[in-house]
Order: structure tokens, then C-alpha cells, then sequence
């Protein structure tokens, strides 16, 4: 039996520091490719920091996958590979996988996890259960 990190595209989802993880959320939001210096000047709003620190973060973020570039001019816009959610769903499977007994792990999330919550994954297994069903298209 395959688990969720061997059909998810990535073997090991890649954990992201503090800096990073503030990076990837503003482009998540914005939807869209950014240069360096469009994410500097937004950061910059909250803190102090250099263009070269904001350029080596994305750049480490593109050597893990997490991010594309390509050239514009003299610099790189960055764009990201996957969404928020996408990303979520590789850490949530990440998660699974180290606890051991998944059915148990799964057993003890549903003990933290809103009732309304419960409705949603409820929903989403159903929908998930439907496309497998109707098969490839």
C-alpha cells in the first residue's frame, strides 16, 4: 500500500524557516509572480531587511522546489510552484506518516478538530470518493 508522500509528487515536503514561511504567505496571497525587490519593499513594512537577504531566501526557496523564476531584465520574478493549500496537504501527509499507526493518528486529529471541521473533511471525502469514482477524464 502507497502512502500519501509516495502519490503526493514529492517524496519529503520541504519544512520552511521563519523568514521563509513569511515569503511564501505574501506570495500565496498575491496569486502572481514577484521580483525580489516588489517582496523586499513589501516586507519592509514589518522589518528591517537587506535586498540580499530577501533574494538568497527566495533563491534557497526555488533550489527546493518550492518556487519557479525567470528572467526579466536584469532580475528574476519568482512564482510558486504550488498553493497554499497544495503545500498544506503535503505537511498534513508528512505529519500522518511519521505517527506510526495512521489510523490511529487520524483517530486521535479528529479528537482535536472542530465539529464544523469534521462536516468539511466529511464533505471533502465524499468529493474526493466521487472523482475517484468517475475515473480518469
Amino acid at each position: 500500500m502507497r502512502t500519501f508522500l509516495e502519490t503526493a509528487g514529492r517524496r519529503e515536503p520541504v519544512h520552511l524557516g521563519e523568514l521563509e514561511a513569511v515569503v511564501m504567505e505574501r506570495l500565496w496571497s498575491w496569486g502572481r509572480a514577484a521580483a525580489v525587490r516588489e517582496v523586499l519593499e513589501d516586507l519592509q513594512q514589518d522589518r528591517a531587511l537587506a535586498y540580499t537577504t530577501v533574494m538568497t531566501v527566495m533563491d534557497n526557496l526555488r533550489r527546493k522546489g518550492l518556487l519557479v523564476r525567470e528572467r526579466d531584465g536584469r532580475a528574476y520574478n519568482y512564482q510558486t510552484v504550488q498553493t497554499r493549500e497544495q503545500y498544506t496537504a503535503t505537511m498534513m501527509g508528512r505529519t500522518l506518516a511519521a505517527g506510526g499507526n495512521q489510523s490511529v493518528t487520524l483517530l486521535h486529529f479528529l479528537e482535536y478538530i472542530a465539529t464544523e471541521d469534521i462536516a468539511v473533511l466529511r464533505d471533502a471525502l465524499s468529493e474526493n470518493a466521487a472523482n475517484r469514482d468517475a475515473g480518469p477524464s
